[in-house]
C-alpha cells in the first residue's frame, strides 16, 4: 500500500466518525434537552522532503522551500454545543425547563453515580407498597437529586407540585404541610469533559485527573448564594437545539469528503496496477 492510500485511510476513518456523530444529533432532533455535538479536524503530522540542495536556487519562490506530504485528517475536538433550545409550553406541573445554557439537572445514575440531564420531565414514582411517599424521577425512573446529592422523597398524600424560578421544588401536601426541597444543578464551564452514557445522561469521565483538570474546573454546584444564579421556568420543556438544515448540510459534505477519499484509493490501486504491470 502506497503513501496516498495511508493517507486516505487515516482520513476515511475520521470522516466516518464524523458522520456517526452529525447522524447520532438527527437522530435526538426531538429529544427533550438534547444538545448537539460539533467536530473539529486538524491535518496530521506532515513530512518535509528536501528537493533542492541550495537554497539560493530556489530565489523568487513564493511558495516554501521543499515538498510536504501530509498523513491525513484527524478530529481534534467532538464538543458539546450548550446553545438554548426553544422552550414549548406542556403546563404540566412537573415540566420544568432551565433558561440558562450552561446548566443541567443532577441525577442518580448507575452504581450511585451522578449524572447530569437538560430533560425537565419529571415524574412522581412510590418509594414503597403502601404509596406513602413519592419520588421525585426521570421518565427513565432514576432519581432526581437535591443540592447534596439525595434522592429527592416527597411524604405524605400530595396535593400540588410547583418550581420556583430559583430551582425550588414545593410541595403542599396533605398532613405534613408544604415541603421545600432545592433540585441539584450544576453550571458547566468545560462542557467538552463531560462525557455522553445514553439516554441523555453526561457525566465526568472515569480518571478525570490524569486529563489535567478537577472537577471545579468542569463544572461549579449551584449551593447556597449560589442558588440565585439558576434560572428555570414551570409548566415547558427544552427542545433539542439540533438545526435540521445545517446537520443535513455538514452531512452532505462529509458524504463528498469521503467518497472523494474513497476514489482517491481506487486511483492510487490502479495506479499501482500499472507500475506492477510494466515489464
Amino acid at each position: 500500500m502506497n503513501r496516498v492510500m495511508f493517507t486516505a485511510t487515516n482520513t476515511l476513518s475520521q470522516l466516518q466518525k464524523k458522520m456517526d456523530i452529525i447522524s447520532n444529533n438527527l437522530g435526538n432532533i426531538e429529544t427533550t434537552g438534547y444538545k448537539r455535538k460539533e467536530t473539529y479536524f486538524n491535518d496530521l503530522l506532515a513530512q518535509e522532503f528536501k528537493n533542492q540542495g541550495r537554497d539560493d536556487k530556489e530565489k523568487g519562490r513564493l511558495t516554501p522551500i521543499g515538498i510536504r506530504m501530509g498523513t491525513g485528517a484527524k478530529i481534534s475536538q467532538s464538543r458539546l454545543v450548550l446553545t438554548q433550545g426553544s422552550l414549548k409550553t406542556t403546563d404540566r406541573n412537573l415540566d420544568a425547563a432551565l433558561t440558562k445554557n450552561d446548566q443541567f439537572f443532577k441525577i442518580r445514575g448507575d452504581q450511585n453515580t451522578v449524572q447530569f440531564t437538560r430533560d425537565g420531565a419529571f415524574y412522581l414514582s412510590p418509594t414503597d407498597a403502601s404509596g406513602n411517599s413519592m419520588a421525585l424521577v426521570t421518565g427513565n425512573g432514576q432519581a432526581v437529586l437535591d443540592e447534596f446529592d439525595r434522592p429527592i422523597v416527597i411524604g405524605g398524600e400530595i396535593n400540588n407540585i410547583s418550581f420556583t424560578e430559583n430551582g425550588q421544588l414545593r410541595a403542599a401536601t396533605e398532613n405534613r404541610g408544604v415541603q421545600t426541597f432545592e433540585l441539584g444543578i450544576i453550571s458547566v464551564k468545560k462542557p467538552q469533559f463531560l462525557e455522553q452514557k445514553g439516554t441523555n445522561l453526561y457525566a465526568l469521565p472515569q480518571g478525570l485527573n490524569t486529563l489535567g483538570v478537577t472537577e471545579e474546573e468542569v463544572f461549579t454546584r449551584l449551593e447556597g448564594g449560589l442558588r440565585g444564579e439558576i434560572s428555570m421556568q414551570q409548566g415547558v420543556l427544552e427542545n433539542s437545539n439540533v438545526e435540521l438544515s445545517k446537520e443535513m448540510t455538514d452531512l452532505m459534505n462529509v458524504q463528498r469528503s469521503y467518497q472523494f477519499q474513497a476514489r482517491t484509493i481506487t486511483m492510487a490501486d490502479q495506479m499501482a496496477g500499472l507500475v506492477n504491470g510494466i515489464r
